[in-house]
């Protein structure tokens, strides 16, 4: 039996275009950086890639080329031109990390969604940074983006949103420093880029990358993101992919489940799931023993099994955060596959129940 990846969130396999695009690419072996012809033809190649993935993402500003998502929201939050910095609580752990001890965490609400109120507080004692989380990549919850825009941008402040989770599923946000990876919407791991509304307001490092990221640049990430981008794969089945999950919601609630963050706004292709009185690491092995491949949380931190910062700070009650688990679908992902799952999800659940 083939198995059934519900992992997309972590990392979704490579597109078939951006596997071209990067074999491609591995005949321009010049760096980059290098004045002669061949490195010339590298540096074209790179740059088209560049204006590829700003085409495709509706971008009009810099784009810089990093390693991912976590090394943009590393640069963003460890130079950015402004005293201040503050995050929201249920934030990757990228940007704790990264803002340091003096950073000011911003609370939310039981869907997840930020206090406006604490975030007019914060902005009222000057400028700083603010990151925002577009799509949350444990819950799939949609921050209002366009208003937490408005204030930040009138107080003097600036924007750093991680769309790491709805690059390429939706459009982007109206932020002063965005950062994406190229893993979460079928391009290579080990690429991404911060797109930049002005360069100014960032402290320069030297190096490459207009002189904001020292390192050779990845040439054959950079053309296999950009071909992931331009595809438009995961944009153009988001609609259905939508239908998917408003199927996974009712079946897991028809059998006594809970759909967490059920109340607010969320992407499309992430789901978040309990079932009460389980154990998150005891399900995953069923599943994966079923053949299929789900996660508890981040990729980053699920494989400690550690409590959930994101659903702490929701105030999820602490016997259905014990039992978590997401749910991320892909550009292929099935209805047959959603059926697999939630019959597999009713035979754990009878057996929880019968225990």
């Amino acid at each position: 039996m083939s198995r059934i990846y519900f992992d997309h969130a972590a990392t979704t396999p490579v597109l078939p275009e951006a596997r071209e695009a990067m074999a491609r690419a591995l005949d321009v072996w010049a760096n980059p950086s290098s004045p002669h012809g061949e490195g010339r033809g590298a540096r074209k190649a790179l740059e088209e890639a560049r204006q590829t993935v700003a085409e495709a993402l509706g971008w009009r500003h810099d784009v810089i080329f990093t390693s991912g998502a976590s090394e943009a929201i590393a640069i963003s939050c460890k130079r950015a031109r402004l005293p201040g910095r503050a995050y929201l609580a249920t934030e990757h752990d990228v940007v704790p990390a990264s803002m340091g001890e003096g950073a000011k965490m911003l609370p939310v609400s039981r869907d997840g969604l930020i206090n406006m109120e604490a975030l007019d507080a914060l902005l009222a004692e000057g400028p700083a940074l603010v990151a925002i989380q577009h799509v949350n990549n444990e819950t799939g919850v949609i921050q209002s983006m366009e208003a937490i825009a408005q204030k930040v941008r009138s107080a003097g402040s600036l924007l750093l949103a991680d769309c790491a989770q709805s690059s390429g599923k939706l459009p982007l946000p109206d932020a002063d420093l965005i950062a994406i990876s190229a893993h979460k919407f079928g391009g290579p791991p080990g690429i991404g880029a911060l797109l930049i509304r002005d360069l100014g307001s960032l402290e320069a490092s030297g190096g490459q990358e207009k002189g904001y990221r020292r390192g050779t640049q990845n040439l054959p990430g950079a053309m296999g993101m950009a071909a992931a981008l331009a595809s438009r794969a995961f944009e153009r089945a988001m609609p259905r992919l939508a239908e998917l999950r408003r199927r996974l919601d009712e079946g897991v609630r028809a059998v006594g489940g809970v759909v967490i963050a059920e109340g607010g706004e969320r992407i499309a292709n992430i789901g978040a799931i309990a079932i009460p009185g389980g154990q998150s690491s005891g399900l995953l092995v069923q599943f994966d023993l079923a053949g299929i491949a789900v996660s508890a949380g981040s990729a980053c931190s699920s494989g400690a099994m550690k409590e959930s910062r994101v659903l702490k700070a929701m105030q999820v009650d602490p016997a259905i955060a014990s039992s978590f688990l997401r749910i991320s679908f892909g550009p292929w992902t099935s209805e047959a596959d959603v059926d697999a799952f939630l019959a597999e999800w009713q035979r754990i659940a009878s057996r929880q129940r019968a225990a």
